[in-house]
């Protein structure tokens, strides 16, 4: 199988392993050309008045694509000096390998390196990382932030950063004294010796930085912690409550100028005709250039001073499209098209045997429908792009909000047909996200990259600040896809399960990405069907068909689990009230013995909620549902009311089994907003709906997410554990709208089936 230039340097960054199974899926060899790979360089850091501890190599991934062997065995993400940098004063300045974009990544992993390192927490701060080798995932081997793996991946990495940076500290300062390491310890940002003694890190700092990066260090247990585990505020908290935060969106350079750019109404259309000549009589626009866009599609981008004019100017755009070679999709009719092949069996998952159907003494059949999805974050799509020089010499700088910032950058130097180590990206604060700043082919970053170099050639040698609006985003493309789920359960007076047959339809995500060759096996996109059937052991037939639809798709937040969380939890919720149990116990019955941390987040919410011992008002009942995403299970107790068939959640209690809790208080926002997000799908006017190909919605007022007044009281509580903690930005999403719609079906006697809800 081919694989273009663009792949093959994607690929230096993923791990071998990873690699090698996408190898074995395609049935074939990748081959990467060797000329991409540079001569091994080293870097030592040493910037302004403060020092990096180490050398570490510039292997930059996406920038450089060398295979150096770092100091002491170590590969570059365990490598110091890429990540903490001392000044005299003893400020301590951590940099982050994942983008911040809400979910407090840029104060928990500082927090874990601080614990190592025994830093002083009040002079510590964190700062983004970039595209460089030293940033990459030490799992997936590639620049992410997603799947919730920022702390779970990198808790050992930067533990570990922060402990050979403290062992480092100490060599310095016993070498000092004359003493031996092992005779000091360290408190606080200081190196403690004999008689009193004492050496601020910043104080050594420089010459700790020429001593060697030992490969092996003994780390803290875990009874030791006095900064890991405490609920700490965030260090970008002053910032974001004051409005001093800095976001993509904000970037200003001098002599910038901004661009906007005119999609196809239909994805993948072309023009017949453009008429600008009143757009570029708009006082400020410098430029209206035709361009290929996304999937093969064609715009017109708009340049101008500023953002006002560049939008007037696209505003008095006269265009004509050509649709007649792309599929117009209609929603009514993919509706009647998923249910058609819902009610046949797709390409299995599980076959377990189905012959008990027929004589089992309860059934249920459903059918669930789940829309479209935008992710809609607050910021909407931006990038910045700066190109200098010329030939060989051409230097590319980016500004966003990135995911993917190896992937962006390779996508860039494709783009501006420059060497991939000429490019940099340079990581800045994102308003949100929820998957649509990591998308495969780098769309808006492509399409920056190439009204870059347009309007270079047209003249406009100058930084180029390409913007979307909140309708282009909405518009734009890459929604979480729409799912239609049909289920036939048989089971006995007992609520035993005898037979479930289940059918699910919808898009695969991964279908055409390089990520095809291990996310999809057999035919099947493992994520449309992730979090099925588990942790109920049930004898399920699960299978999916995977249409082709011209509506581009992607991750949203918690993927899988947004669908698949529903249809499980309401589902065995009906079993129980079908039986007459008690929907916690017979959840617990069927856990067994094998699921402690799922029982012992249900047990938590459920006690913590009063639930099955306190009364609640007249009009209200109870709603719970359990569910594990990204090895973070998640329980809510929901307490919901339904008034003139308007449904209304007034309390939600959670129990978190996350293993660890970095810090507490980030956990608890992040629960939250999952949360409130999870809510979001449940209001009416949540989804992305199409005609004659069109996106029919467009901003807030016809797109619904929810807002402040929606939001519960919520309590969320964790489950104590020192295990190594796993993921947490997405868990708190899926089990939301099952614990609601619950309580709405014990009050009216009918479980909603899909989102948002429709009890008429």
């Amino acid at each position: 199988m081919h694989f273009d230039s663009s792949f093959n340097e994607f690929a230096h960054q993923l791990p071998k392993g990873l690699l090698a199974r996408m190898e074995s899926a395609q049935g074939t060899s990748i081959s990467i050309a060797s000329d991409t790979l540079p001569r091994r360089t080293f870097l030592k850091m040493s910037v302004a008045s403060g020092f990096a501890l180490g050398a570490y190599p510039l292997v930059a991934g996406a920038q450089d694509g060398a295979t150096s062997a770092p100091a002491a065995g170590l590969k570059p993400f365990e490598q110091p000096a890429a990540f903490v940098r001392i000044d005299k004063d003893g400020t301590v300045t951590v940099t982050v390998n994942r983008l911040e974009f809400g979910q407090g990544v840029l104060t928990a992993l500082p927090m874990i390196l601080a614990e190592e390192l025994d830093a002083d927490w009040a002079s510590v701060r964190g700062v983004h990382g970039d595209a460089n080798a030293a940033y990459v995932d030490p799992v997936f081997g590639m620049h992410l932030t997603g799947g919730s793996g920022s702390i779970k991946h990198s808790f050992t990495q930067y533990r570990e950063l922060g402990a050979r940076a403290r062992a480092m500290l100490l060599s310095a300062a016993a070498a000092q004294w004359g003493v031996e390491p092992t005779s000091l310890r360290t408190e606080n940002g200081n190196v403690m010796g004999p008689g009193g003694k004492s050496l601020a890190y910043g104080d050594l700092a420089e010459a700790a930085m020429k001593i060697s990066v030992p490969q092996k260090v003994t780390l803290k247990d875990p009874k030791n912690f006095r900064i890991i585990g405490k609920a700490t505020p965030r260090l970008d908290a002053r910032a974001k409550s004051t409005g001093t935060q800095s976001f993509g969106v904000d970037v200003q350079l001098p002599g910038m100028l901004t661009a906007v750019v005119m999609h196809p109404p239909v994805f993948g259309a072309r023009l017949k005709s453009v008429n600008d000549s009143a757009a570029k009589a708009i006082p400020g626009v410098k430029a209206v250039l035709r361009m290929p866009t996304d999937r093969g599609g064609e715009g017109v981008v708009v340049v101008a001073e500023g953002y006002w004019a560049a939008s007037q100017g696209r505003d008095a755009l006269k265009l004509e499209w050509d649709t007649a070679a792309v599929e117009k999709v209609d929603s009514v009719a993919q509706l009647a098209s998923y249910q058609a092949l819902a009610k046949k069996t797709g390409l299995v998952k599980f076959n377990a045997d189905m012959s008990a159907m027929a004589t089992a003494p309860k059934k249920i059949s459903a059918e669930f429908t789940f829309p479209y999805l935008a992710h809609a974050p607050m910021e909407p799509l931006n990038c910045t792009v700066h190109v200098t020089g010329q030939g060989a010499d051409t230097k590319v700088n980016l500004w966003l909000g990135t995911q993917m910032p190896g992937f962006d950058a390779m996508a860039a130097a494709k783009v501006l047909d420059v060497a991939p180590k000429n490019v940099k990206v340079n990581v800045q604060m994102a308003g949100g996200g929820f998957g649509r700043r990591a998308v495969p082919t780098a769309d808006y970053v492509v399409e920056a990259c190439t009204v870059a170099k347009l309007s270079r050639a047209a003249g406009l040698d100058v930084p180029v600040r390409v913007m979307w609006s909140r309708e282009d985003d909405i518009k734009g493309g890459y929604y979480r896809p729409m799912h239609v789920h049909r289920a036939e359960i048989g089971f006995d007076a007992n609520g035993k399960v005898l037979a479930w047959d289940h059918v699910v339809v919808g898009q695969s995500i991964a279908q055409g990405t390089p990520f095809e060759g291990f996310l999809i096996k057999d035919g099947i996109d493992n994520t449309a069907l992730e979090g099925m059937r588990d942790p109920y052991d049930v004898p399920m037939r699960l299978s999916v068909h995977h249409p082709k639809v011209n509506v581009p798709v992607l991750w949203w937040r918690s993927v899988g689990s947004t669908h698949t969380a529903y249809v499980m939890e309401t589902l065995i919720d009906e079993i129980a009230r079908a039986t007459q149990q008690d929907p916690v116990a017979y959840r617990l019955q069927l856990l067994g013995d094998k699921h402690p941390r799922h029982k012992a987040a249900l047990m938590l919410a459920v006690e913590q909620s009063g639930y099955g011992k306190r009364k609640l008002p007249a009009g209200q009942a109870w709603g719970v549902a359990v569910h594990e995403s990204f090895d973070t299970v998640v329980a809510y107790v929901a307490e919901a009311s339904v008034t003139q068939g308007v449904p209304k959640l007034h309390a939600v209690t959670a129990g978190v089994h996350c293993n660890l809790a970095v810090n507490p208080k980030t956990i608890e926002a992040q629960v939250q907003g999952a949360a409130l997000m999870g809510l979001g799908t449940c209001l009416p006017g949540a989804a992305i709906t199409f005609k004659d190909g069109v996106v029919e919605q467009s901003n807030f007022g016809d797109y619904v997410v929810a807002r402040m007044p929606d939001m519960p009281r919520m309590a969320v509580h964790i489950v104590p554990s020192a295990e190594a903690p796993t993921g947490m930005g997405e868990p708190g999403l899926p089990p939301l709208a099952p614990a609601f719609a619950n309580a709405i079906a014990k009050l009216t006697g009918k479980t909603p089936r899909g989102l948002p809800f429709k009890l008429a």
